[in-house]
């Protein structure tokens, strides 16, 4: 035995990741087993605490056995290798994945009563188990931090196979693990205690969690920490919800204009926006419609309004006292970029740079010749009939424009590793077309 209990685990696992305090670390426990070592975890490191809510899908006839994963936010990890060896048919997996699905979503709302889930943009997120056995689990989890916008990554669990760090592969970006013995039958074996965990216990530890005070994130030394705020965005009559984050010294300052009638809570555009962070590019995420207006479909096709929004909210940006003097570039999403190249061709736009990601740039038509600022058009290999309009449009642009094609992608890049592509492709993109230069050019 390595452990008496959860919380015995979580203290030893805690001693090992002490250098993590103080860096603004957000710790996720998997329910519901992962939840109490978390908490320890979380104690010692003086850090903000949720759940990672993921789902076991358990084969049908040996349940303790996992097939593969769910999570919050669509995520889905399948185990080809147990699947094939149990010969498990595609109906019953889906009948599976379905019952586990209504457990998913009833937990969250009994855990967290309510709450939001902690915000996890730019943040290191340290994800906690109890253990790793087939490694699903653990990398549903992995995905699911990534999908919400955390810039790192750090797996850490009690104990797990020899052989653990080549099944998780590259979905976290750094693994702690205690224990790691070749004789590896089932976590349980290295627990003293391993009783189950009930509901009730996990709601007690986040509760005692939100009950702490957390440690304050500093930045290292010769690194300062973006700005990040709540943005409240004038547009015509209409004040919008935003959020906007300025790094010292940015080079410029990206406006997401986000498709489909989503909103700036948009996991995907939250991730692009952290890995823009992080490369000295300022943000504005904010809400095109409001809450009312989003209920009208037609509203999200309306390409003249939201650009008109956009339009507005560039206006207000440029008035905040942190992003005076800067450049401005739009990153656009399905329709949301055909309403980024509508405003872009505005006489007076001033735009520096202009990433269209899976977007519909037909729907801005008659504006695509008088777009001047720089275009990359990103498009998913397998997201065929999008990749048609885009090339359609792109021969209708007049400005610095490319094509770019993200091999195995499907229209919102859910496919492992399309959306770090996304944001390297843009990150290159603003910063080459944001340089002083550049700025000059784009005051004049």
């Amino acid at each position: 035995m390595y452990f008496a209990d959860r919380r015995d685990a979580g203290r030893q696992l805690a001693a090992r990741l002490k250098h993590l305090k103080g860096s603004g670390v957000v710790v996720l426990g998997l329910p519901r087993g992962g939840v109490p070592v978390a908490a320890e975890v979380a104690h010692v490191l003086g850090a903000p605490m949720d759940v990672c809510l993921v789902r076991k899908l358990g084969v049908p006839f040996q349940p303790e056995l996992g097939m593969g994963a769910i999570g919050e936010g669509g995520v889905r990890v399948i185990n080809d290798e147990v699947v094939r060896a149990t010969r498990v048919p595609p109906d019953a997996l889906a009948e599976v994945e379905a019952r586990e699905r209504e457990v998913l979503e009833s937990r969250a709302r009994h855990y967290r009563g309510g709450r939001e889930p902690l915000g996890l943009e730019g943040r290191t997120v340290l994800v906690v188990d109890d253990g790793v056995a087939t490694g699903s689990t653990a990398r549903a989890a992995c995905r699911i931090a990534r999908a919400r916008g955390a810039a790192r990554v750090v797996l850490a669990v009690p104990v797990a196979p020899h052989d653990w760090a080549a099944r998780l592969g590259a979905d976290a970006d750094d693994l702690v693990c205690l224990h790691t013995p070749w004789h590896f039958y089932a976590i349980g074996q290295f627990y003293a205690d391993f009783s189950q965990t009930d509901d009730d216990e996990v709601v007690a530890c986040l509760e005692e969690a939100l009950a702490r005070p957390v440690s304050i994130h500093r930045a290292p030394p010769g690194h300062a920490l973006p700005e990040d705020r709540e943005a409240y965005v004038r547009a015509g009559p209409l004040v919008l919800r935003g959020q906007l984050t300025v790094p010292a010294d940015a080079l410029g300052i990206v406006v997401f204009a986000h498709g489909s009638g989503s909103s700036r809570h948009s996991p995907r555009n939250r991730f692009v926006a952290a890995g823009l962070s992080r490369a000295g590019l300022g943000t504005l995420l904010f809400d095109l419609l409001t809450e009312a207006e989003e209920k009208d479909r037609a509203n999200v096709f309306d390409t003249d309004l939201l650009a008109r929004r956009l339009t507005d909210a560039t206006r207000w940006l440029r008035e905040q006292p942190e992003a005076r003097g800067l450049a401005i570039g739009y990153f656009g999403a399905s329709t949301g970029a055909a309403a980024a190249l509508w405003a872009a061709a505005e006489p007076r736009a001033r735009i520096a740079a202009v990433v269209s990601r899976g977007g519909r740039p037909d729907l801005a038509g008659p504006r695509l010749p008088e777009v001047t600022a720089p275009t990359l058009l990103i498009v998913g290999g397998h997201d065929e009939s999008v990749l048609d309009l885009n090339r359609d449009a792109q021969a209708r642009l007049r400005c610095e424009n490319k094509l770019e094609v993200v091999p195995g992608a499907t229209h919102l890049f859910e496919e492992p590793g399309t959306l770090e592509k996304v944001t390297g492709l843009a990150r290159d993109w603003f910063t080459g077309h944001m340089a002083p230069a550049a700025h000059t050019a784009a005051r004049r």
